[in-house]
């Protein structure tokens, strides 16, 4: 099992105090179809009027007031950072706020953010003290273009005095919780889609693409919807062998139907369940509830956090410095718990989930999907033998990390084993910073894995996002501690991928195989993980309230009426009305329909990495005609031959899931492909998509439908790209989609949700850059 490690704290502090220096939806889920739009009245003011203008926030805020009702703790700490509110207001799951983020990061995107920022005609940065900038992705690219572009983000930082990270010193996201930037209690954001990792540590973190990180520099402000919030109770306690990897790798794979697409998690348990996660731990479920589909996942502010800030805070005291870890003062924890946010009893949740941890054993997730979770013990049997082993990425790679690799190799010498990574196998290890690296090279532990044959990356992401050393080649098999699995995400789409914890990866190292260190001690009497809907708790969960059961009949009722309607389908002609129709206002200039033959992409959650490859994602000279041949390529090459311009995308569910690229939406648009059609999207797509002027619309049964029509016998015969002959037409005035099935096929059509004048206006101008420099000039 893993052992404790001495908490060098002071090495820790010091060394982080070396290396830093300061410089120097509109998309909301509407019933059944919808495009990704606001409705017609809380849309109105969902943009960048309410940054410009309190009033026009408030007039937002003041919709669907919600009575003084119990509050999550997503929604208190919103509530803090929340500005232009109505006097009284308590926000709610569901509405649009301003929010003034506690801290903003971009690490290798800040050059490109700063391009928009630049062009959008500001100059000065609102507030200097609330960007920070890390570089971390492509470190290991040592060109004349990204040089430049480094030092151009350097000089961009010691102009505005922001404070910034140079390549090497570690990935953004653990310097934002190491340095106290990400602070409990805070809402903090970043342009990447793992700022989910901050919950670890009760700060709710949280995503933005590049545009809002450009707004939020120019106005120290941005908009954002507050998710659905799920409930996740942990019972139980960790057994030994057993780590938050496993957890999380354990959730992903179980509750593995978009449990909790789009929604913010709050996880919670007993006194005695939540000691049993450290925070180390608690960082890594975090930082994957994005893989799990969440926009968040945040841990309490408990005795737990309380006593890592504390000993962070001694090790500042003791340093005595006053300059990189006064984020840590005693004083400033002191009012923290004086002021401390927690659940209010009977706050309302979208749903609730649990997972008992005494039941868990070490998970392994794959290949290629962080869906497919399988216990160890069945892996280790089938003995699936490996080319390349990661402990890298800011998921697992931290001192705590380092040490349990460092413990196989120590305990293999030990029994006589020598301790040395498996002919035939690469063993690269990074450290998520060079802090982190201090402390694992001052416990001995760093210099144990170099001795078995580990390679050394510098501290960043590198093959976490397929860039530098070490990618996995065509038919080959690799095992990572990493977040991300996803085909092609670290190397050849013909490689296989795998996830576990540190300890599971360098005994795989070790015996070229996938395999564990066998440390896992069985509880008695377990025989399955249980996991379940409710909060693990049979008493409470059977004393439902009445209302709450109602609700939910109701609720269920509904979902079974509005699926009848859809599998209805008249003889050549069909059509769904929601009542009277309406008209939706079109703006001069923007077309009131858009229409194209349907080319099916026929995959679920097909990701960001599967739409824009991640080796071109921080190459800013990319061209558009070298976007539009690419675009789609880790899903299928074919895809570059297949689509025409003016065809109309269709795919399955949790479209665009993953990373917060906006060259997921720009590539499409590239391929001067108008309007993607889907049965769901990723939340942060949908974003980058209206912000970069890209069409969408959600039609599940259109989904349905086409894959009644062309199933296929198995996945072997599955045509990945497919152009179906079938015609789509959206009359955005009508709200209203028709679909026509090929030349003899049968015609329908289905309400969807509005398209209104402000989005419009953001899609006509080019995308929300172009609309704020337009509000500016004016």
């Amino acid at each position: 099992m893993r052992r404790c490690i001495p908490r060098s704290l002071t090495t820790r502090a010091a060394f982080a105090a070396r290396c830093h220096h300061g410089a120097s939806r509109p998309l909301i889920r509407l019933p059944s179809t919808r495009p990704f739009t606001f409705t017609s009245q809380s849309r109105q003011n969902a943009f960048h009027s309410q940054l410009e203008d309190s009033a026009s926030s408030a007039i937002l805020s003041s919709f669907k007031a919600a009575p003084q009702t119990p509050q999550t703790l997503t929604e208190k700490i919103v509530q803090r950072y929340s500005v232009g509110l109505a006097p009284g207001k308590k926000v709610r799951a569901g509405d649009y706020v301003t929010l003034s983020p506690h801290h903003c990061m971009t690490h290798d995107n800040s050059w490109p953010v700063a391009l928009k920022f630049m062009s959008i005609g500001a100059s000065k940065i609102h507030d200097n003290k609330q960007i920070v900038m890390t570089l971390d992705h492509d470190v290991q690219n040592k060109s004349e273009t990204n040089l430049k572009k480094y030092q151009q983000i350097e000089n961009f930082a010691k102009q505005h005095g922001v404070d910034f990270y140079p390549a090497g010193r570690g990935i953004g996201h653990q310097i934002m919780v190491e340095e106290g930037y990400a602070w409990p209690g805070t809402v903090t954001v970043a342009s990447d889609s793992h700022s989910n990792m901050y919950g670890g540590v009760g700060c709710l973190g949280t995503p933005i693409v590049r545009t809002d990180a450009a707004s939020i520099w120019a106005t120290g402000k941005t908009w954002w919807q507050i998710p659905p919030i799920a409930k996740v109770t942990f019972t139980g306690i960790l057994p030994p062998g057993v780590t938050g990897k496993d957890v999380i790798v354990a959730l992903c794979g179980l509750f593995n139907n978009d449990d909790v697409l789009n929604h913010a998690i709050e996880f919670t348990g007993s006194e005695e369940t939540m000691s049993s996660i450290p925070v180390d731990d608690r960082l890594t479920i975090a930082n994957m509830t994005t893989e799990w589909g969440a926009l968040t996942g945040l841990f309490p502010i408990d005795s737990v956090l309380k006593a890592w800030l504390r000993a962070k805070a001694t090790a500042s005291a003791v340093l005595g410095d006053g300059v990189a870890l006064n984020q840590f003062a005693h004083t400033r924890i002191d009012d923290l718990i004086q002021n401390q946010l927690a659940a209010d009893p009977g706050a309302t949740y979208a749903k609730s989930l649990y997972l008992n941890l005494s039941t868990l054993s070490p998970f392994v997730s794959g290949p290629n999907s962080v869906k497919v979770a399988t216990p160890l013990r069945d892996l280790e049997a089938q003995g699936i033998k490996l080319d390349k082993a990661y402990l890298v990425s800011c998921t697992n790679s931290r001192a705590s990390d380092l040490a349990a690799a460092a413990k196989v190799f120590r305990d293999a010498a030990l029994s006589g084993v020598e301790p040395k990574v498996a002919p035939g196998v690469n063993f690269y290890i990074a450290a998520a910073s060079l802090t982190e690296q201090a402390i694992a090279e001052d416990l001995g532990d760093w210099q144990i894995l170099l001795d078995a044959g580990a390679q050394p990356l510098p501290s960043g992401c590198g093959p976490c996002i397929g860039l530098g050393t070490g990618l996995l080649e065509p038919g080959e098999v690799g095992i990572s501690a990493s977040n991300r699995n996803f085909k092609g995400r670290m190397g050849s789409t013909e490689a296989k991928a795998y996830l576990a914890s540190p300890e599971v990866v360098a005994a795989s190292a070790l015996q070229g195989k996938i395999a564990g260190p066998g440390w896992y001690q069985k509880p008695e009497g377990v025989e399955k993980v249980i996991i379940g809907e409710g909060n693990g708790n049979i008493e409470q969960d059977k004393a439902m309230s009445i209302e709450d059961a109602l609700e939910k009949i109701i609720a269920q009722a509904d979902s079974l009426i509005s699926g009848a309607e859809q599998d209805v389908i008249g003889s050549k002609t069909s059509e769904s009305n929601d009542g009277e129709e309406t008209l939706t206002s079109i703006l001069p200039g923007f077309p009131e329909k858009v229409e194209g033959e349907i080319v099916f992409c026929d995959a679920d959650n097909i990701n960001t990495d599967g739409i824009y490859p991640g080796k071109y994602t921080y190459q800013d000279n990319v061209s558009v005609e070298k976007m539009a041949e690419v675009c789609m390529e880790n899903y299928d090459k074919s895809f570059r031959d297949v689509a025409k311009a003016g065809d109309i995308l269709v795919s399955g569910f949790n479209f665009g899931c993953g990373s917060s690229r906006e060259q997921a939406a720009t590539a499409i648009l590239a391929k001067k492909i108008p309007l993607v059609v889907a049965g769901s999207f990723g939340n942060i797509f949908s974003r980058n998509s209206i912000n970069n002027a890209l069409m969408g619309v959600e039609v599940p049964k259109l989904v349905q439908r086409l894959r009644e029509t062309f199933k296929s016998a198995g996945e072997e015969g599955k045509m990945l790209t497919r152009r179906t002959g079938w015609k789509f037409l959206w009359d955005v005035r009508r709200s209203k989609v028709t679909v026509t099935e090929g030349e003899d096929g049968q015609t329908w059509s289905q309400k969807v949700g509005e398209l209104p004048p402000n989005v419009q206006e953001i899609i006509a101008r080019g995308g929300l850059e172009k609309w704020v420099k337009h509000q500016i000039s004016a």
